[in-house]
């Protein structure tokens, strides 16, 4: 699709929603798979709570209440779940780790990995074949027969919504229901993913998803979302343990330790309530978007990066399609360093990441095709 044809499809997109994203009269800022600039409402909705904690203190503590509880239900219409499924995290890191140490793992039990994730969605169940837990390592390339296989007799499977390098968008329903009927556990690393393209849960089959708000949820750094299905709580123990994983912990003088009867069981002490802010307000434009819209656009921007350079002579990480495609793009040329196209691109006003010998770009839903054409005449 060239640009005429985008530019068309997406332009009352990009500049109906332009004046939310500042940094676009500064960069083309092509790095959300990194960390994404604020966008308007969120970082008015941090700077709000900022001015208000140092004229008020805590006075206006109820407020701060009301901002986790819509947190919790914007980031549960994100997904399709229940507001008591969704657990308020530091990050995407954090989300999985609990999931990891919180199941009661016996010697002998089996898990389901990917050789090339992103390391938080790697370590802990490396770490795991310490205690001896199996853990049998596929490619996200696999075909699904190979998954289904793999999937007879786990307890867990764990796996990248979109891959962090080569940007591959998995079938999440697919896999989803190869879990389900073999009863293994799915655990979703979503981060590359959610905000930028759809995901419902129920159909997926999902027991538990974990992401950050730093980058294609358009929210601040240290603040993410871990959903656990009702069912999969009875399975996942609250292993960080502090005052708010108990049901009465506004009682300081309880010592009932009876846990919350929700998610809110894996929140362990204070939030990060100015983080909760940023994230409810990017959650809340995301659905006022709409994420299937947000999807179309993100998905042509990426086809046109990856065609762009092409054309210019690049090698493009994996192959797209409407299927497995998704907002990342990693190029690289022969002989030219991908750290020194990077320094190049941001000299010009364009930002980028250097990747394992890649140059990765990724474009969010307010970047225009006007954009992309900057980025290839830069390259």
């Amino acid at each position: 699709m060239g640009f005429e044809t985008i530019a068309k499809s997406q332009e009352d997109l990009w500049l109906r929603y332009a004046d939310q994203f500042p940094v676009r009269q500064r960069l083309v800022y092509l790095n959300h798979a990194a960390v994404s600039p604020l966008c308007r409402p969120a970082a008015e909705a941090m700077r709000w709570l900022a001015a208000d904690s140092m004229e008020y203190g805590s006075l206006h503590y109820g407020q701060w209440i009301e901002t986790y509880e819509g947190l919790r239900a914007a980031a549960a219409r994100l997904i399709g779940a229940l507001r008591s499924e969704i657990a308020l995290v530091k990050n995407t890191s954090e989300g999985i780790a609990t999931i990891a140490m919180g199941v009661d793992w016996r010697p002998g039990d089996k898990i389901v990995a990917f050789r090339e994730e992103f390391p938080a969605n790697y370590y802990p169940w490396k770490r795991l074949e310490e205690t001896g837990v199996s853990v049998e390592w596929l490619s996200y390339l696999d075909p699904l027969d190979r998954i289904d296989q793999a999937c007879r007799g786990a307890r867990l499977l764990a796996i990248s919504f979109v891959q962090y390098l080569s940007g591959h968008r998995v079938d999440l329903e697919a896999i989803g229901e190869i879990c389900h009927r073999h009863r293994c556990a799915y655990l979703v690393d979503a981060i590359q993913g959610l905000g930028a393209f759809p995901v419902d849960v129920r159909r997926a089959h999902i027991d538990a998803l974990a992401a950050d708000g730093h980058k294609w949820m358009l929210g601040p750094e240290g603040c993410g979302i871990l959903f656990v299905s009702q069912e999969f709580q009875e399975s996942v123990q609250a292993v960080e343990f502090g005052w708010t994983n108990v049901a009465h912990y506004a009682d300081y003088a309880s010592r009932d330790m009876t846990l919350r009867p929700d998610a809110g069981r894996y929140e362990c002490g204070t939030l990060n309530t100015i983080g909760c802010y940023g994230l409810r307000a990017s959650i809340e434009l995301l659905l006022e978007v709409g994420v299937e819209t947000v999807a179309l656009a993100v998905q042509r921007l990426g086809d046109l990066v990856a065609e762009g350079v092409q054309a210019k002579g690049y090698e493009v990480l994996g192959s797209r399609s409407p299927a497995n495609g998704a907002g990342i793009v990693s190029f690289r040329k022969e002989g030219v360093e991908a750290a020194n196209i990077v320094r190049h691109l941001n000299a010009a006003g364009i930002t980028a990441a250097a990747r394992q010998g890649w140059v990765r770009v990724s474009p969010h839903f307010y970047i225009s095709p006007d954009d992309i054409q900057r980025l290839l005449e830069v390259l």
